[in-house]
């Protein structure tokens, strides 16, 4: 992946999940050793629903976290939203995804009234965006007050003794298993380097909290490489 900046980055983002929209689901349990699954429980959890509520899920992909909302709660409501018609056309092939509202858009410029949410969940969306403050005020504008913004990210690997070992799972293994199940060695190639290259979930929850976010938390999990954030949008005085 070249280190492309701006519109030329995000046509590049968009082309590689469309090339690995069909094994992406089945890469994710290799790459997290099956814990991806309860990494975004988390991220549900956080979000903090209340039956009959209106969940706005930003780079949906394939649909794992809008899914696991409505595994939970079938009076919950959901829409998802992502820049790759791939992807979505992937999830709605998959068991319930004709339950879900699926939007095709920009998570740059999400097409919905403000406050119109309940809450809004994105997984593994904020590292590939090209305006990582943007993409936290349309998803602060279009929740309700008094409810969260959570998002679920990978996190550069801490510089303890465990980084090696971190490293080597990044940097070898990942692409192989990209190589081996997806036929895309390149694009995951991309996610290691994109990893190491963001910012720390403190910078992260930063961002969060310039934006007027409020409680804004993280909790990192998986020897540190992954992080739930979680902010609330004030309520109107």
């Amino acid at each position: 992946m070249t280190p492309l900046e701006g519109p030329d980055r995000a046509a590049c983002v968009r082309e590689m999940f469309g090339q690995i929209s069909d094994r992406y689901d089945l890469m994710n349990r290799f790459m997290a050793l099956g814990q991806d699954r309860a990494w975004r429980r988390q991220a549900v959890s956080a979000a903090a629903l209340s039956p009959g509520g209106l969940l706005l899920d930003v780079g949906s992909g394939t649909g794992d976290i809008a899914l696991e909302v409505l595994r939970r709660d079938s009076t919950l409501r959901v829409m998802a939203v992502d820049f790759s018609s791939q992807m979505m056309q992937v999830g709605r092939r998959r068991p319930g995804g004709q339950r879900i509202f699926w939007c095709h858009t920009d998570a740059l410029e999400l097409p919905f009234p403000d406050a119109t949410f309940d809450a809004v969940t994105s997984g593994y969306l904020v590292r590939n965006v090209i305006d990582v403050r943007r993409a936290f005020e349309e998803q602060m504008r279009v929740v309700k007050p008094g409810g969260r913004v959570v998002c679920l990210e990978t996190s550069p690997a801490r510089r303890n003794a465990l980084r090696p070992l971190v490293l080597f799972h990044l940097k070898v293994v990942i692409p192989m298993l990209g190589y081996l199940i997806a036929r895309n060695r390149a694009a995951y190639m991309y996610l290691p380097k994109s990893t190491q290259a963001f910012m720390t979930p403190n910078q992260l929850a930063m961002i969060m909290e310039s934006i007027g976010l409020k409680d804004v938390s993280y909790h990192r999990f998986m020897l540190g490489t992954m992080a739930v954030h979680t902010g609330v949008r004030p309520e109107e005085p």
